[in-house]
């Protein structure tokens, strides 16, 4: 009869050379994946979790293992001539196993102490708010333990009960028999769902559950300095733990509109400055917009071309942690004029006229290039 079980080996993932500590640590693996209690009701799960427990049991015994790799599976079977009269597989302790993630013996805590949900909200900010900090009014929604049962779930003026299948434990022993004998396994327990308790008359403004949703409203101050994306985590503001678990956190992500005049890059702003060509030709005090609402004087030299950078160290972004301002930087756009008049185009015309190479140093230098590669 062919042998239609899949290899040990294979069902764990491992090479056949595999060591004692890769094969546990294979198995603590895929058997915490598909454990019944984190998969309940899933049937593929549990058919998986008995395979993974079958290989193991027999991967990491030296003298099965040894059988099983000169003999395959019929190893195990009396009636295959594999030379074996079977193995008892009763004796095989999964607690170390089932330890590592169910809090010891395969037993959980079901009572124990469960952090609360953080809770996120985005708020929006103008680019003066960011820049100089705010203070903002934020509405989110959060779980909170209900006033009239104190989290107990019971109606006032009674109390919960110990659950009488589990006996208060909120877990339950199962046992399976499989082709290693008799296995126990723990599962939550479904009458009281793992929380040891019976609820029999239930709180009506929590329907029995012992918490409750609520809108919150709570005044946040922002920060001078903070940039689009950024977040704000106010601790405790979150929903509430369970059995006496700390609250989850109040994640505030910020966003912020463009400014009509300066882009931001970290704690630099810049912006574009468009000069006359006569500002540009013979220098000029122009007025540079800041932050703070105001302008101030700046020296451009004459003689500017377009496109040149100019940075007023200081009148940047606050680092939101140091304090420490960035820079303002610039850069000039020479506007070239329109609708000249026949007087003034003759004037433009008599002045380029006028112009050596000197003025001209850039065009010149082209030009001669142009002459050095065309022979023109």
């Amino acid at each position: 009869m062919a042998d239609t079980k899949r290899d040990y080996y294979e069902v764990l993932g491992v090479e056949r050379s595999a060591d004692d500590a890769t094969l546990k640590k294979a198995y603590r693996t895929l058997a915490k994946k598909y454990h019944p209690d984190m998969n309940p009701g899933d049937k593929e799960a549990e058919q998986k979790f008995k395979e993974i427990n079958e290989a193991y049991a027999v991967l990491s015994d030296p003298e099965k293992r040894r059988k099983y790799d000169q003999f395959g599976h019929a190893a195990f079977d009396p009636g295959a001539g594999g030379g074996g009269a079977g193995f008892d597989f009763g004796g095989f302790d999964f607690g170390d196993i089932f330890s590592s993630f169910f809090g010891g013996g395969g037993s959980a805590r079901p009572n124990g102490p469960i952090p609360g949900d953080d809770v996120g909200v985005r708020v929006m900010l103008t680019f003066e708010e960011a820049v100089f900090g705010c203070k903002k009014d934020v509405s989110f929604n959060r779980v909170e333990a209900c006033p009239d049962c104190k989290s107990t779930g019971a109606a006032p003026g009674t109390s919960a009960e110990t659950c009488p299948s589990c006996h208060g434990t909120g877990r339950i022993t199962v046992q399976q028999r499989t082709i290693m004998g008799v296995m126990q396994t723990q599962q939550s327990c479904q009458n009281c769902r793992g929380t040891g308790k019976i609820v029999k008359t239930p709180c009506k403004n929590c329907n029995g559950k012992g918490y409750i949703r609520i809108t919150k409203k709570l005044s946040v101050t922002i920060p001078a300095g903070i940039d689009d994306g950024q977040r704000i985590a106010l601790r405790g503001q979150g929903s509430a733990g369970r059995n006496g678990g700390q609250p989850g956190d109040l994640i505030i992500q910020v966003g912020v509109r463009p400014h009509p005049i300066f882009e931001r890059d970290g704690n630099n702003v810049y912006c574009e400055i468009p000069i006359s060509f006569a500002e540009a030709a013979l220098g000029a005090d122009i007025d540079v917009p800041t932050l703070d609402g105001k302008t101030k004087k700046y020296t451009i030299p004459e003689g500017t071309q377009s496109g040149t950078a100019f940075t007023m160290r200081g009148e940047g972004i606050a680092d939101v942690n140091t304090k420490r301002r960035g820079n303002l930087n610039f850069t000039v756009t020479v506007e070239v004029p329109r609708n000249l008049t026949q007087a003034q185009k003759k004037l433009l015309s008599d002045f380029s006229a006028s112009c050596g190479e000197k003025n001209d140093s850039k065009r010149s230098s082209f030009r001669k290039k142009i002459r050095d590669l065309f022979g023109k």
